[in-house]
């Protein structure tokens, strides 16, 4: 039977994968670093309770100390939660800074990070390793790219390697075996509404990003010595065996009165002229929720899961949705992902919209999909 129209695959039981796999997340939108930090809170999650524990490196290339990034609040939670699984490096100085501005400083930081990077992936301890800001590290000349890339055809098959920031080289784009690229939409209408993000298209990263900005809620209560409550909710994810379900178990086992987590759908696909009534009931069941959530002003973050493909297969009206987001709390952050075919009027308001583009997927070559890192 032919299918037409945005449909969301919910859980099901499938093969699972081995062998670790290379991602390269680059582009000029927000949600690189976030995603690659959803992806490591996924892996530890279902390490929890198994014979075996995810354990992570944060390689920080051009991320010195002296400055303070976005990422520092999700990472400070994670290493708070887990304190024994997460290992983190930081090198170069705190300033931006271009091709005419390089010093011998910048590249030997560059070096001494990726020394560490290189004897982390070689060792086989590690289950994760995330090279934030590599990407325009190799793109300014800071490391050579084909000993890079090289280091990294000879990783260990377990081993999934994250490289995040502008300006993949091509070397690297072409051995990576997933690339997403985060692309910027800038709304004319308006500047859109503090606070509100969405995440949107076909690539990696969507829901991945979400999660790491839930981690930056929780990580900002922390450091201001205050409890910054987080809310998920999921839409169309009415079945069981999501990687989500895992991760957000991690964070309510560290963080149990800072989590709230509602999920409503079916354990099926829903597809656009086929919907059931039940879809219905559960999407306003859903949206129920959520519009009381926001309106109470109890949480600093609210993450709408799979909300656009909600909108975009008509189960909820668009019209209730944008005069929520326009009376939502200042102080609450509203994160709404999922694909759509035709978007929804409510990404004007957005101050912050990526559109998360698939370049290449492993699943595309006939390669197993791995729990806790892709479903």
């Amino acid at each position: 039977m032919t299918r037409t129209g945005i449909g969301i695959r919910t859980a099901q039981v499938r093969a699972e994968r081995i062998i670790g796999q290379i991602h390269v997340y680059d582009g000029a939108g927000k949600g690189k670093s976030q995603a690659a930090l959803g992806v490591v809170l996924r892996s530890i999650g279902l390490g929890i309770g198994s014979p075996w524990q995810t354990r992570v490196l944060l390689l920080r290339f051009l991320k010195g100390p002296g400055r303070t990034y976005d990422e520092d609040a999700a990472i400070e939670a994670l290493q708070r939660g887990f304190p024994h699984l997460i290992d983190q490096v930081r090198t170069g100085r705190a300033e931006f800074f271009g091709f005419d501005q390089i010093t011998r400083f910048d590249q030997l930081e560059a070096q001494r990070g990726w020394d560490i990077a290189k004897g982390a992936i070689a060792s086989g301890l590690y289950s994760v390793v995330v090279l934030d800001e590599l990407n325009p590290v190799l793109d300014l000349g800071l490391l050579p790219v084909e000993q890079v890339v090289q280091a990294l055809k000879d990783k260990p098959e377990h081993l999934e390697v994250i490289a995040t920031g502008r300006g993949a080289p091509q070397p690297l784009l072409e051995v990576a075996d997933l690339h997403s690229e985060m692309k910027p939409y800038y709304h004319s209408v308006t500047q859109g509404i503090e606070g509100i993000e969405v995440y949107t298209g076909a690539g990696k990263g969507k829901s991945t990003s979400a999660l790491g900005k839930a981690l930056q809620a929780i990580g900002k209560g922390i450091s201001q010595d205050q409890s910054h409550r987080v809310l998920i909710m999921q839409w169309l994810k009415g079945g069981i065996g999501y990687t989500e379900d895992a991760a957000i178990a991690a964070l309510q086992q560290s963080y149990p009165s800072l989590v709230d987590h509602q999920r409503c759908g079916r354990d099926a696909i829903v597809w656009r002229g086929q919907q059931q009534e039940l879809d219905y009931v559960e999407a306003e069941r859903g949206w129920e929720i959520a519009r009381a959530a926001i309106a109470s002003g109890l949480y600093k973050t609210i993450i709408l899961d799979e909300l656009n493909p909600t909108v975009d297969l008509e189960l909820l009206p668009e019209e209730p949705i944008i005069q929520t987001l326009l009376r939502k709390p200042r102080d609450t952050g509203i994160i709404i992902t999922g694909r759509c075919k035709n978007p929804p009027s409510y990404f004007d308001l957005a101050s912050i919209h990526s559109e998360m583009i698939c370049h290449k997927h492993y699943a595309e070559k006939g390669v197993d999909l791995k729990r806790g890192v892709d479903f």
